[in-house]
């Protein structure tokens, strides 16, 4: 029977009856990141040396260009050099208010600068000093024979940052792994959507599942160890840029909150899922601005041209009088929580003083140094963001000669930037470590970096109350989870995972979506417009115009309270229930469905930590309208939660925090 065209073309891969595929591996690693590029490095280089260990890596995307930094990066954010572990940890614990995993900030410390040296000798490009002191760029660094593992100084933009030439960063990393996986061990375009845990065994991970985003074949993957590193989450709350610039987001789009969703559902222990990260970037094209800050020394001014953070220095007393915001470093939320202020109170726009920033760096340079250092300053966004470059040049605005706007974006959630949301994870087993923060697994050993399901770890966005751990520190997590998958395998060598559910019956669970649009497209000649299912499109539409709204996005100046948090939970409870109802006409819609559904589930937790910590602990990420203020009394301790695979039940409770480091 012939059909009335519909309004709007599917353009993916047709969907059809999937092909089954079912594997056994000892070690499954979800995600082709920085972190899991890390972790393939480790696995293999342990793993092929006892033999025996069968090995796989799966990607959604492809891993040259997968994760935060897909598009490249003009700067490594963590490498210690001259540094002490021990500062490193305080400027973690100060930057996100006091509230920290200090044993696995401290370990990361010593570990992350091998994993940059690796970098270096892969082909990346390090900026170095010469004997006299001045910058040499990568190839000035690799013609002159100087290295960082040699220790010749890097070029430093910020205490912690080193300069690189970043463009290929990515595929330099990715290009790594895949050697040291081999071509049989890693699989892209898959897209895992579902942990598995053991039929017989509780709180054991057993499998995942998953479905190729290019071919109609679903992916059952049996595992003995398995680690889930897929990034945080993105277009969890409405974007601050609408139509063509809609979906333009500083943190990569693609990032669904599948990790935090999937490791939750699983029964993984979360913790901090209330915090969030609102950087502050150039309006509109979302540009990055700490080179301009470290690099060029630029100041943020109101629309007066006043320094915002001076003559609002005395927000800051409060949170000096308890210890935060100590010295020079301001927590990033503060600094957030002075730029609000201006805008609440008729000062704005602000602004990036980039015009003046260039001139006082300039004023010191030769013709020739200036003309470089401006080609690196346009090569920052040309790497990292090239929509910035693109809105420049169509505004016509030269960054050099006027300044620019910048604006807080809607709320991210990651646990490697400026954020630490995620899963509680063990530390390592040391004697310095508390009990508390050790994870014992069914043998009674403890292995760092694996989660409260035994078998199953994570790293980098997915480790929570540990931040700052950027590209490189990512890379270095991976490889100590990486190691201990490994341990665990051969302390496990007799188990044989079990699954509760049929390939079969997973597969019709993974192809909902499909069936769903099949049997009822028939109800309306419009796709988007049915009675009987959901578009993935219209359902992140509802749920970014429902967080926005009730759980403190950009509509509120990210402020929430019990009241709105209690009509934004009544949503969600009908975007669940109509979760059921998503439909997909091809394989990208069906790609799309999965990532709402991951979507709703984290930041429904999200909101849900919110809810139970009864203070305004990040102001300028957040505020509890009804809660404003600190209030060290009750709420200095880590909020964790708990879902419970077999009752369906989330509980939130406190754990307590423990300073490591002395202040």
């Amino acid at each position: 029977m012939p059909q009335i065209p519909i309004k709007e073309v599917a353009k993916g891969v047709a969907l059809a009856e999937p092909e089954i595929i079912e594997k056994d591996v000892d070690i499954l690693m979800v995600g082709g990141g920085m972190g899991n590029c890390g972790a393939a490095f480790e696995v293999c280089r342990w793993a092929d040396k006892i033999g025996g260990i069968n090995v796989l890596l799966v990607d959604k995307a492809a891993m040259e260009r997968s994760g935060a930094v897909a598009q490249g990066l003009s700067a490594i954010n963590t490498y210690m050099g001259e540094n002490d572990p021990d500062d490193y940890v305080k400027m973690v614990r100060t930057d996100l208010m006091g509230l920290v995993r200090e044993d696995l900030i401290f370990d990361l410390g010593r570990h992350v600068d091998d994993s940059v040296h690796l970098f270096e000798e892969w082909g990346l490009p390090c900026w170095v000093k010469d004997a006299e002191g001045h910058n040499l760029d990568g190839a000035s660094a690799k013609a002159a024979g100087k290295s960082l593992r040699a220790g010749d100084a890097p070029v430093r933009s910020g205490r912690w940052q080193i300069m690189i030439n970043g463009e290929s960063y990515k595929c330099i990393v990715a290009e790594a792994a895949k050697n040291a996986l081999g071509q049989d061990r890693y699989i892209e375009r898959l897209f895992i959507v579902k942990l598995l845990l053991d039929a017989n065994q509780p709180n054991r991970i057993a499998g995942a599942v998953g479905f190729s985003t290019r071919e109609n074949k679903v992916y059952v993957i049996k595992t003995n160890a398995m680690l889930v590193a897929c990034g945080g989450a993105v277009n969890v709350y409405r974007p601050r840029s609408t139509g063509e610039g809609m979906g333009r987001a500083w943190y990569p789009v693609w990032n669904a909150g599948s990790t935090y969703t999937m490791c939750a559902q699983a029964g993984a222990e979360m913790t901090m899922m209330e915090n969030r990260f609102v950087p502050a970037r150039f309006k509109d094209g979302y540009g990055p601005v700490g080179a301009w800050f470290l690099l060029f020394k630029a100041k943020a001014t109101n629309a007066k041209g006043e320094d915002y953070c001076e003559t609002n220095r005395a927000m800051l007393k409060p949170y000096e009088d308890r210890g935060y915001a100590k010295g020079h470093i301001i927590p990033t939320c503060l600094r957030n929580h002075m730029m609000l202020r201006e805008m609440r109170e008729g000062r704005g726009p602000i602004y990036m003083d980039t015009a003046t920033a260039l001139q006082t760096t300039f004023a010191k340079l030769t013709p020739e140094q200036q003309k470089h250092l401006e080609a690196e300053a346009w090569e920052d966004f040309l790497d990292m963001c090239v929509g910035q470059a693109n809105l420049w040049a169509a505004m016509n605005i030269e960054p050099e000669k006027s300044g620019s706007e910048i604006m807080p974006t809607e709320p991210y959630l990651l646990g490697s930037h400026s954020g630490c949301c995620g899963i509680w994870v063990s530390g390592p087993d040391e004697p310095w470590v508390p009990e508390e923060y050790k994870v014992k697994a069914d043998n009674g050993k403890v292995y760092n970096r694996m989660t409260t399901v035994n078998g199953l770890w994570t790293c980098a966005d997915g480790v929570g109350a540990s931040g700052h751990k950027f590209s490189s520190g990512s890379h270095a997590e991976g490889r100590i989870a990486g190691k201990q998958m490994v341990r665990w395998v051969m302390d496990h060598k007799d188990f044989k995972p079990a699954l509760a559910q049929s390939a079969a019956d997973l597969a019709k669970e993974i192809y909902k979506p499909w069936y769903t649009f099949e049997e009822k497209k028939g109800l309306s000649t419009d796709p988007v417009i049915n009675m009987e299912f959901i578009s993935p499109k219209n359902f992140m539409m509802r749920l970014v115009k429902c967080t926005d709204e009730y759980g403190g996005g950009c509509a509120t100046l990210y402020t929430t309270s019990k009241t709105l948090l209690d009509t934004g939970f009544n949503l969600l409870k009908m975007m669940e229930e109509d979760s059921e109802k998503l439909a997909a006409r091809d394989l990208h819609e069906l790609m799309r469905c999965w990532e709402q559904y991951h979507r709703l589930w984290t930041v429904r937790l999200h909101m849900q930590h919110i809810a139970f910590r009864e203070e305004t602990r990040y102001p300028g990420f957040y505020y509890r309208g009804d809660f404003l203020g600190l209030d060290d009394s009750k709420w200095k301790c880590f909020c964790n939660s708990k879902y419970d695979p077999a009752t369906g039940e989330t509980t939130i409770f406190k754990k307590p925090y423990y300073q490591i480091i002395p202040a």
